[in-house]
């Protein structure tokens, strides 16, 4: 044991008052890490392979809570389905409408700042209210939007009433709030060079040019950034349908996405390992979408320092 050296003994007396000062700045991110990231985490893996139900203990059941959710949850797969439409329209939908509107953002006005700020505010409303304010003007009979639909002579829909036009009207009320997304998006276009513009306008290039062969390739990491953020949101999309269909995912399940339906096994049911084990699922299935997309991230995203893409 003579010939172990401590790891402080070559700093010196400031340099060890220094390190311990910074472990001592870092000390609570890290309690704070452990008790409230690895620990669930851990926990729900565990409890996963449990029939736990809060009011007893655990009872560890191996592998069965896995196959009860492929083969004998009839709510399973339909959860899988709603959550998925939901994640592949709604997620380019708003990456699109985003960048559209932070190029718009982007341009030299009067009062641009006020704007900015007026399109931002929408996304710091509370899920709930801005959830109930939609429900009020998708209103089958009364509301805004029927209303309007029917003075140009095209039929309503009943939308959250309507199994068929549920989804379709979650994703349009998901566009309320791009506002972040759009935010992100006016960055990354304000750090693109000046001067690269210029020079495409003074070589004749359109605006269709410039947004294809420069803006796009240098906004490409911002990208790829608000892709996987989006992905992510989308598939843990929550209060939205929780208010509209509440735990039974009216109509006729067409609501209950997949956080709903852990939501309701975890405090309907009081399954808590079984919404565990729905939790891992889900967090596997993120997992690789995200690693998929950072994959094929080289592809597309494109790298200043060498000029090709990751």
């Amino acid at each position: 044991m003579s010939g172990i050296r401590s790891p402080w003994a070559h700093l010196s007396a400031m340099q060890r008052r220094e390190a311990r000062a910074g472990m001592l700045f870092v000390l609570p991110w890290v309690i704070s890490l452990l008790v409230f990231t690895a620990y669930p985490v851990v926990a729900s893996v565990t409890l996963s392979f449990t029939d736990y139900s809060i009011v007893q203990a655990p009872n560890w059941v191996g592998l069965q809570n896995y196959a009860t959710m492929f083969t004998g949850d009839p709510s399973f797969w339909p959860a899988v389905r709603n959550s998925l439409f939901y994640a592949v329209f709604s997620v380019p939908l708003g990456l699109v409408l985003s960048l559209a509107l932070a190029l718009v953002l982007n341009m030299r006005a009067a009062g641009m700042s006020i704007y900015r700020t007026l399109f931002y505010l929408p996304s710091v409303v509370p899920p709930i209210a801005g959830t109930i304010v939609f429900i009020v003007m998708f209103e089958p009979q009364a509301g805004l939007v029927n209303t309007l639909i029917r003075q140009v002579g095209l039929p309503a829909p009943a939308w959250f009433s309507d199994p068929a036009w549920s989804k379709p009207g979650l994703i349009i009320m998901s566009l309320w709030g791009i506002g972040a997304t759009t935010l992100i998006f006016l960055a990354g276009l304000q750090d693109i060079p000046k001067s690269l513009l210029e020079s495409a306008s003074i070589d004749g290039a359109g605006a269709w040019q410039k947004l294809w062969n420069i803006i796009l390739p240098l906004l490409s990491p911002v990208i790829l950034f608000n892709l996987v953020m989006n992905i992510i949101g989308a598939f843990q999309v929550f209060s939205q349908p929780l208010v509209i269909g509440g735990t039974t995912g009216a109509p006729l399940e067409s609501m209950l996405m997949y956080m709903v339906h852990i939501y309701r096994n975890a405090f309907r049911y009081f399954k808590m390992g079984y919404a565990s084990a729905l939790s891992v699922v889900l967090f596997a299935a993120v997992m690789l979408v995200t690693i998929v997309i950072f994959r094929s991230a080289r592809l597309w995203v494109f790298r200043e320092d060498d000029g090709s893409g990751t």
